[in-house]
């Protein structure tokens, strides 16, 4: 396109200024490649094993994170279950052999150890203050594609996920949603936050047939932390079982004031056959207190279940159709 100026000259518009890829790059885009460069050390590709009477069967694949220098890396459970050690594999082209360190079915998280290893750490970030809407960054090996990175936001919070372990079933609670793009080999990798910080591990993608561009990671949080602590040192999680799956829930106005606070947990499920049905606690009770301890969020009622109360009767406060009720209930012991 010609300009003309009034004394009828010609003028061309001047070429836009050369800039950098790195100065081309928008806010998100520039997050999303920083977390990746942060992050991509420290995801690893995981194939696992099983050595079967003279020769060695491969199982499957997946993702990992390292967690700590000397060789400790978090994983989902199921990529590791049945498995009897495999290699973990870096960006950098470097492999080492990894064995189980303990694995914990019922949160579906794992540790295996690349013993002599010096791994980049990533810094654990707390799931519990993450929004809907905030972007999030998974990195991980889909489909065997090493160190992929996708993202998206934080679809919903507070979700549900059954794990299964025997014949014990269990919830995880609080688990993510979010609709960065999942596969089948992101499950053990990292979910990040903005400033890469690791919140939750990928562990589920949501088939097709259900709900297409969504996935699951459990979060990193208080409990989850101090599961990863308890295979680390002792390769199994001692915890209590109650048996229901609920949710946090406002008050009501009455209530609220009565017991100086806002929020309790609502039962939605009492599972069959479990302490709290035999307790007597019932489907949209509300749990108010448990062996003394207050309860706004399933992080409370989780946090108590650890192996210390498994046997012990303990009380437990609940409203109920307008009244409160104390009720007696022991936890049983929960092996996965």
């Amino acid at each position: 396109m010609h300009l003309s100026t009034s004394s009828g000259s010609e003028r061309r518009v001047p070429p836009p200024p050369e800039v950098s890829d790195e100065e081309a790059l928008d806010a998100y885009s520039h997050v999303v490649s920083t977390v990746a460069a942060r992050l991509g050390p420290s995801v690893v590709n995981l194939k696992v094993h099983k050595h079967l009477s003279n020769h060695r069967q491969e199982m499957g694949s997946g993702s990992g994170v390292a967690i700590t220098p000397d060789g400790y890396i978090a994983t989902s459970a199921h990529v590791v279950r049945g498995t009897d050690g495999g290699t973990a594999s870096f960006l950098d082209g470097s492999e080492h052999t990894v064995e189980i360190v303990g694995m914990d079915p019922l949160s579906d998280l794992a540790v295996v150890r690349a013993a002599g290893a010096q791994l980049e750490a990533v810094e654990l970030g707390d799931a519990s203050k993450l929004r809907v809407g905030q972007l999030v960054v998974a990195i991980g090996n889909p489909l065997g594609f090493g160190g992929t990175v996708t993202a998206g936001v934080v679809s919903a919070l507070g979700r549900s996920m059954a794990t299964r372990s025997r014949d014990m079933t269990r919830f995880v609670e609080n688990v993510i949603q979010t609709d960065a793009a999942l596969h089948p080999g992101n499950s053990g990798g990292a979910l990040a936050d903005g400033r890469g910080r690791v919140v939750g591990i990928n562990t589920a993608v949501v088939s097709p047939g259900i709900g297409q561009g969504l996935g699951l990671a459990v979060p990193v949080n208080d409990t989850t932390t101090r599961i990863i602590a308890a295979l680390m040192k002792d390769g199994f999680v001692r915890r209590a079982y109650l048996g229901v799956v609920g949710g946090p829930r406002p008050l009501p106005p009455r209530l609220a004031r009565e017991v100086d606070r806002t929020h309790g947990i609502e039962v939605v499920q009492v599972v069959d056959g479990s302490p709290a049905q035999r307790a007597g606690i019932k489907p949209e009770d509300l749990l108010l207190e448990i062996a003394g301890t207050k309860l706004d969020r399933m992080e409370d009622l989780q946090r108590i279940m650890d192996g210390t109360v498994a046997g012990s009767t303990v009380s437990v406060i609940v409203h109920r159709s307008g009244r409160t009720l104390e009720l007696e209930v022991t936890p049983a012991e929960l092996t996965a």
